[in-house]
Order: structure tokens, then C-alpha cells, then sequence
């Protein structure tokens, strides 16, 4: 018995407690969790609470009909692909073309045949599993599209994303946001010295004091090129300047073994906050924090500078 089957939640429709048994007696052997309704209303709820991979539906209900149901579950899109199976007797043919046009995949014909049965439910597994694949594959690219495959950050797509309701969160919930952007000093001359291969792990060091010193309620990403970003929320004024400091101290007390040198790298960073009910345009956050890192690079590098709004001097 293969235990792929058990990923297959199935749930059975029909008023008819005979069919329900014949339906139970046919999947249990292929260790199917069965879920079963006596109505639509019945199946509606179980549907929503367990969002079944298959739906075999008897056309004839006490409350509403297999169409309607079909139509039901295939007008809530937020939810895994279901395969439906509509079972009609042979006086309602004329009904499967009904029930394939509100969404139904196949059909059963009453009285049905266990063998046909089972081959048509081997059909909507493999949907199913094609679905499952496709949207697995989805959530890959769309993580991908989010991150910098250098040092695995968010990119600077995501970080907007997010910041961007963090920023309308603290401007509604009244607490502080900072936006820090931090870059590596001298970094073209470690590249032009050291070569592509250094520079790239003097970014990926980087990034790890960011992602280790940045807490569960902040973010950390790279915009490109050696610049990072961070969106630091609930620091209080006077402690986001310590706060960044750490980031900048633990970086600058490595050493890179780099051709045969110990060779020191030093980090600059500038900050910019909010605290207030007005919600900022985060663009405008992040030019503010850029022009205090051009600060911090002309009073001679390895530095935080920190701009403080006027509302929480």
C-alpha cells in the first residue's frame, strides 16, 4: 500500500447512506481519509474546514443541487485545486454537461463500477499532484523574485513590500520605525585589490552580522551592489544609535584572510526615523537615511549618523 494515497483527502456527498457505504467500501482499501456529507450545506462546511483534494458529489441533494455545489467551490479561488466527480444516474445524463459547465472534472454514472471508480480517482490524483507541483514550483519563483541569491537577504523588492505596512502600522499603533542604510567602505578597492570572489565574501560576512544582530520584528536586505538596508521598528531614540553601532563594531572587528593578508573591512551606516501618526512615503525615508550615510562617509567612514525627527527629539 503506497502511503502517497493518504495525502488524499476525498469527501463523499450523498444522501443516500447505501451510497456512502458502497463510496467508504471502495477507498478504504486505498487508506483515502474519507470525509462524508448527507447535503450541500453539510459538504460546504467540510469543504471549508478541510479544503478536500477530491470531491465526489451525488447530483441530487436535499438542499441544493451537485451544480450549485460545483459552483461553490470553484468560485473560492484561495484554496488548493479540488478535483470534482459528479454522480448522476442514467435518467440524469443530460445533467453531466450541466455539472462539467459549473466546474465538475469528470463523472460517475449510478450504479457505479468500484474498478471505474478507482481509475477515475487515479485521473484526479494525478491533477492533483500536476497542481500541487505547479503550485510548489510558484512559491519557488516567487521566493526567488523576493531574494538575493548572493547572501540569500530579501531584495530590495521585498523589503519595500514589507516596509511599507510597517511604516503604516507604526504611523496607526504610534510607535517608532527606523530605516538604516549601511554600506562597506572602500568596497571598490577590495574588489580591484582582492578580486570578485573576495568582494563577494566580504558581502556575504556582511550580511551575516545584519541577519544575526536584526530581531524577528526587523528587516534586513540587500538593495544591490554593497548597499544594505534595515528597517528597525519599537527602538526607542535614545537607543538606535547603540543599536546600529553593534552592527558596525562587531563587522569591524573581523579579519579577512585575504591573499595571504589579515585585511580589516569597516561598514558605514546612515539612519533615519518616524514616530509619529502621519504615515511616510518610504521612498522618502530611505533617501533621508541615504543623505545621512554620505554624512558618515565624508566625516571619514566606520561611522553611524543618525537623523532624528522632530518628534521624537
Amino acid at each position: 500500500m503506497s502511503h502517497a494515497n493518504r495525502n488524499y483527502e476525498v469527501l463523499v456527498v450523498d444522501d443516500s447512506p447505501v451510497y456512502l457505504k458502497l463510496v467508504e467500501q471502495v477507498l478504504s482499501s486505498e487508506a483515502y481519509s474519507l470525509l462524508f456529507a448527507r447535503n450541500g450545506a453539510e459538504a460546504m462546511k467540510l469543504y471549508e474546514e478541510h479544503s478536500p483534494s477530491i470531491v465526489i458529489t451525488d447530483w441530487m441533494m436535499p438542499d441544493f443541487c451537485g451544480f450549485e455545489l460545483c459552483q461553490r467551490i470553484r468560485s473560492d479561488d484561495t484554496r488548493p485545486y479540488t478535483y470534482i466527480i459528479v454522480m448522476t444516474s442514467n435518467t440524469e445524463k443530460g445533467n453531466v454537461v450541466k455539472g462539467l459547465e459549473a466546474g465538475a472534472d469528470d463523472y460517475l454514472t449510478k450504479p457505479f463500477d468500484p474498478g471505474e471508480m478507482l481509475a477515475r480517482i487515479g485521473v484526479g490524483r494525478r491533477i492533483i499532484d500536476l497542481n500541487r507541483e505547479l503550485a510548489a514550483k510558484s512559491r519557488r519563483l516567487e521566493e526567488a523574485a523576493r531574494t538575493d541569491p548572493l547572501t540569500g537577504l530579501p531584495n530590495r523588492r521585498a523589503i519595500e513590500e514589507w516596509a511599507e505596512k510597517q511604516v503604516r502600522g507604526a504611523a496607526r499603533h504610534g510607535f517608532p520605525l527606523w530605516v538604516v542604510l549601511g554600506d562597506i567602505d572602500n568596497f571598490k578597492f577590495i574588489n580591484d585589490t582582492f578580486g570578485h570572489d573576495a568582494g563577494d565574501i566580504v558581502l556575504k560576512t556582511f550580511a551575516d552580522v545584519l541577519k544575526k544582530n536584526a530581531r524577528a520584528s526587523d528587516i534586513c536586505g540587500r538593495l544591490g551592489g554593497d548597499e544594505f538596508l534595515l528597517v528597525i521598528t519599537h527602538v526607542e531614540k535614545g537607543h538606535v544609535e547603540a543599536t546600529v553601532n553593534r552592527f558596525r563594531e562587531q563587522f569591524a572587528a573581523l579579519s579577512f584572510p585575504l591573499q595571504g593578508q589579515s585585511v580589516r573591512v569597516t561598514a558605514s551606516f546612515g539612519v533615519t526615523g518616524v514616530h509619529c501618526k502621519e504615515a511616510q512615503e518610504f521612498g522618502m525615508l530611505v533617501r533621508q537615511a541615504d543623505q545621512m550615510l554620505y554624512e558618515a562617509k565624508r566625516a571619514g567612514r566606520n561611522l553611524v549618523r543618525v537623523s532624528y525627527p522632530q518628534s521624537i527629539r
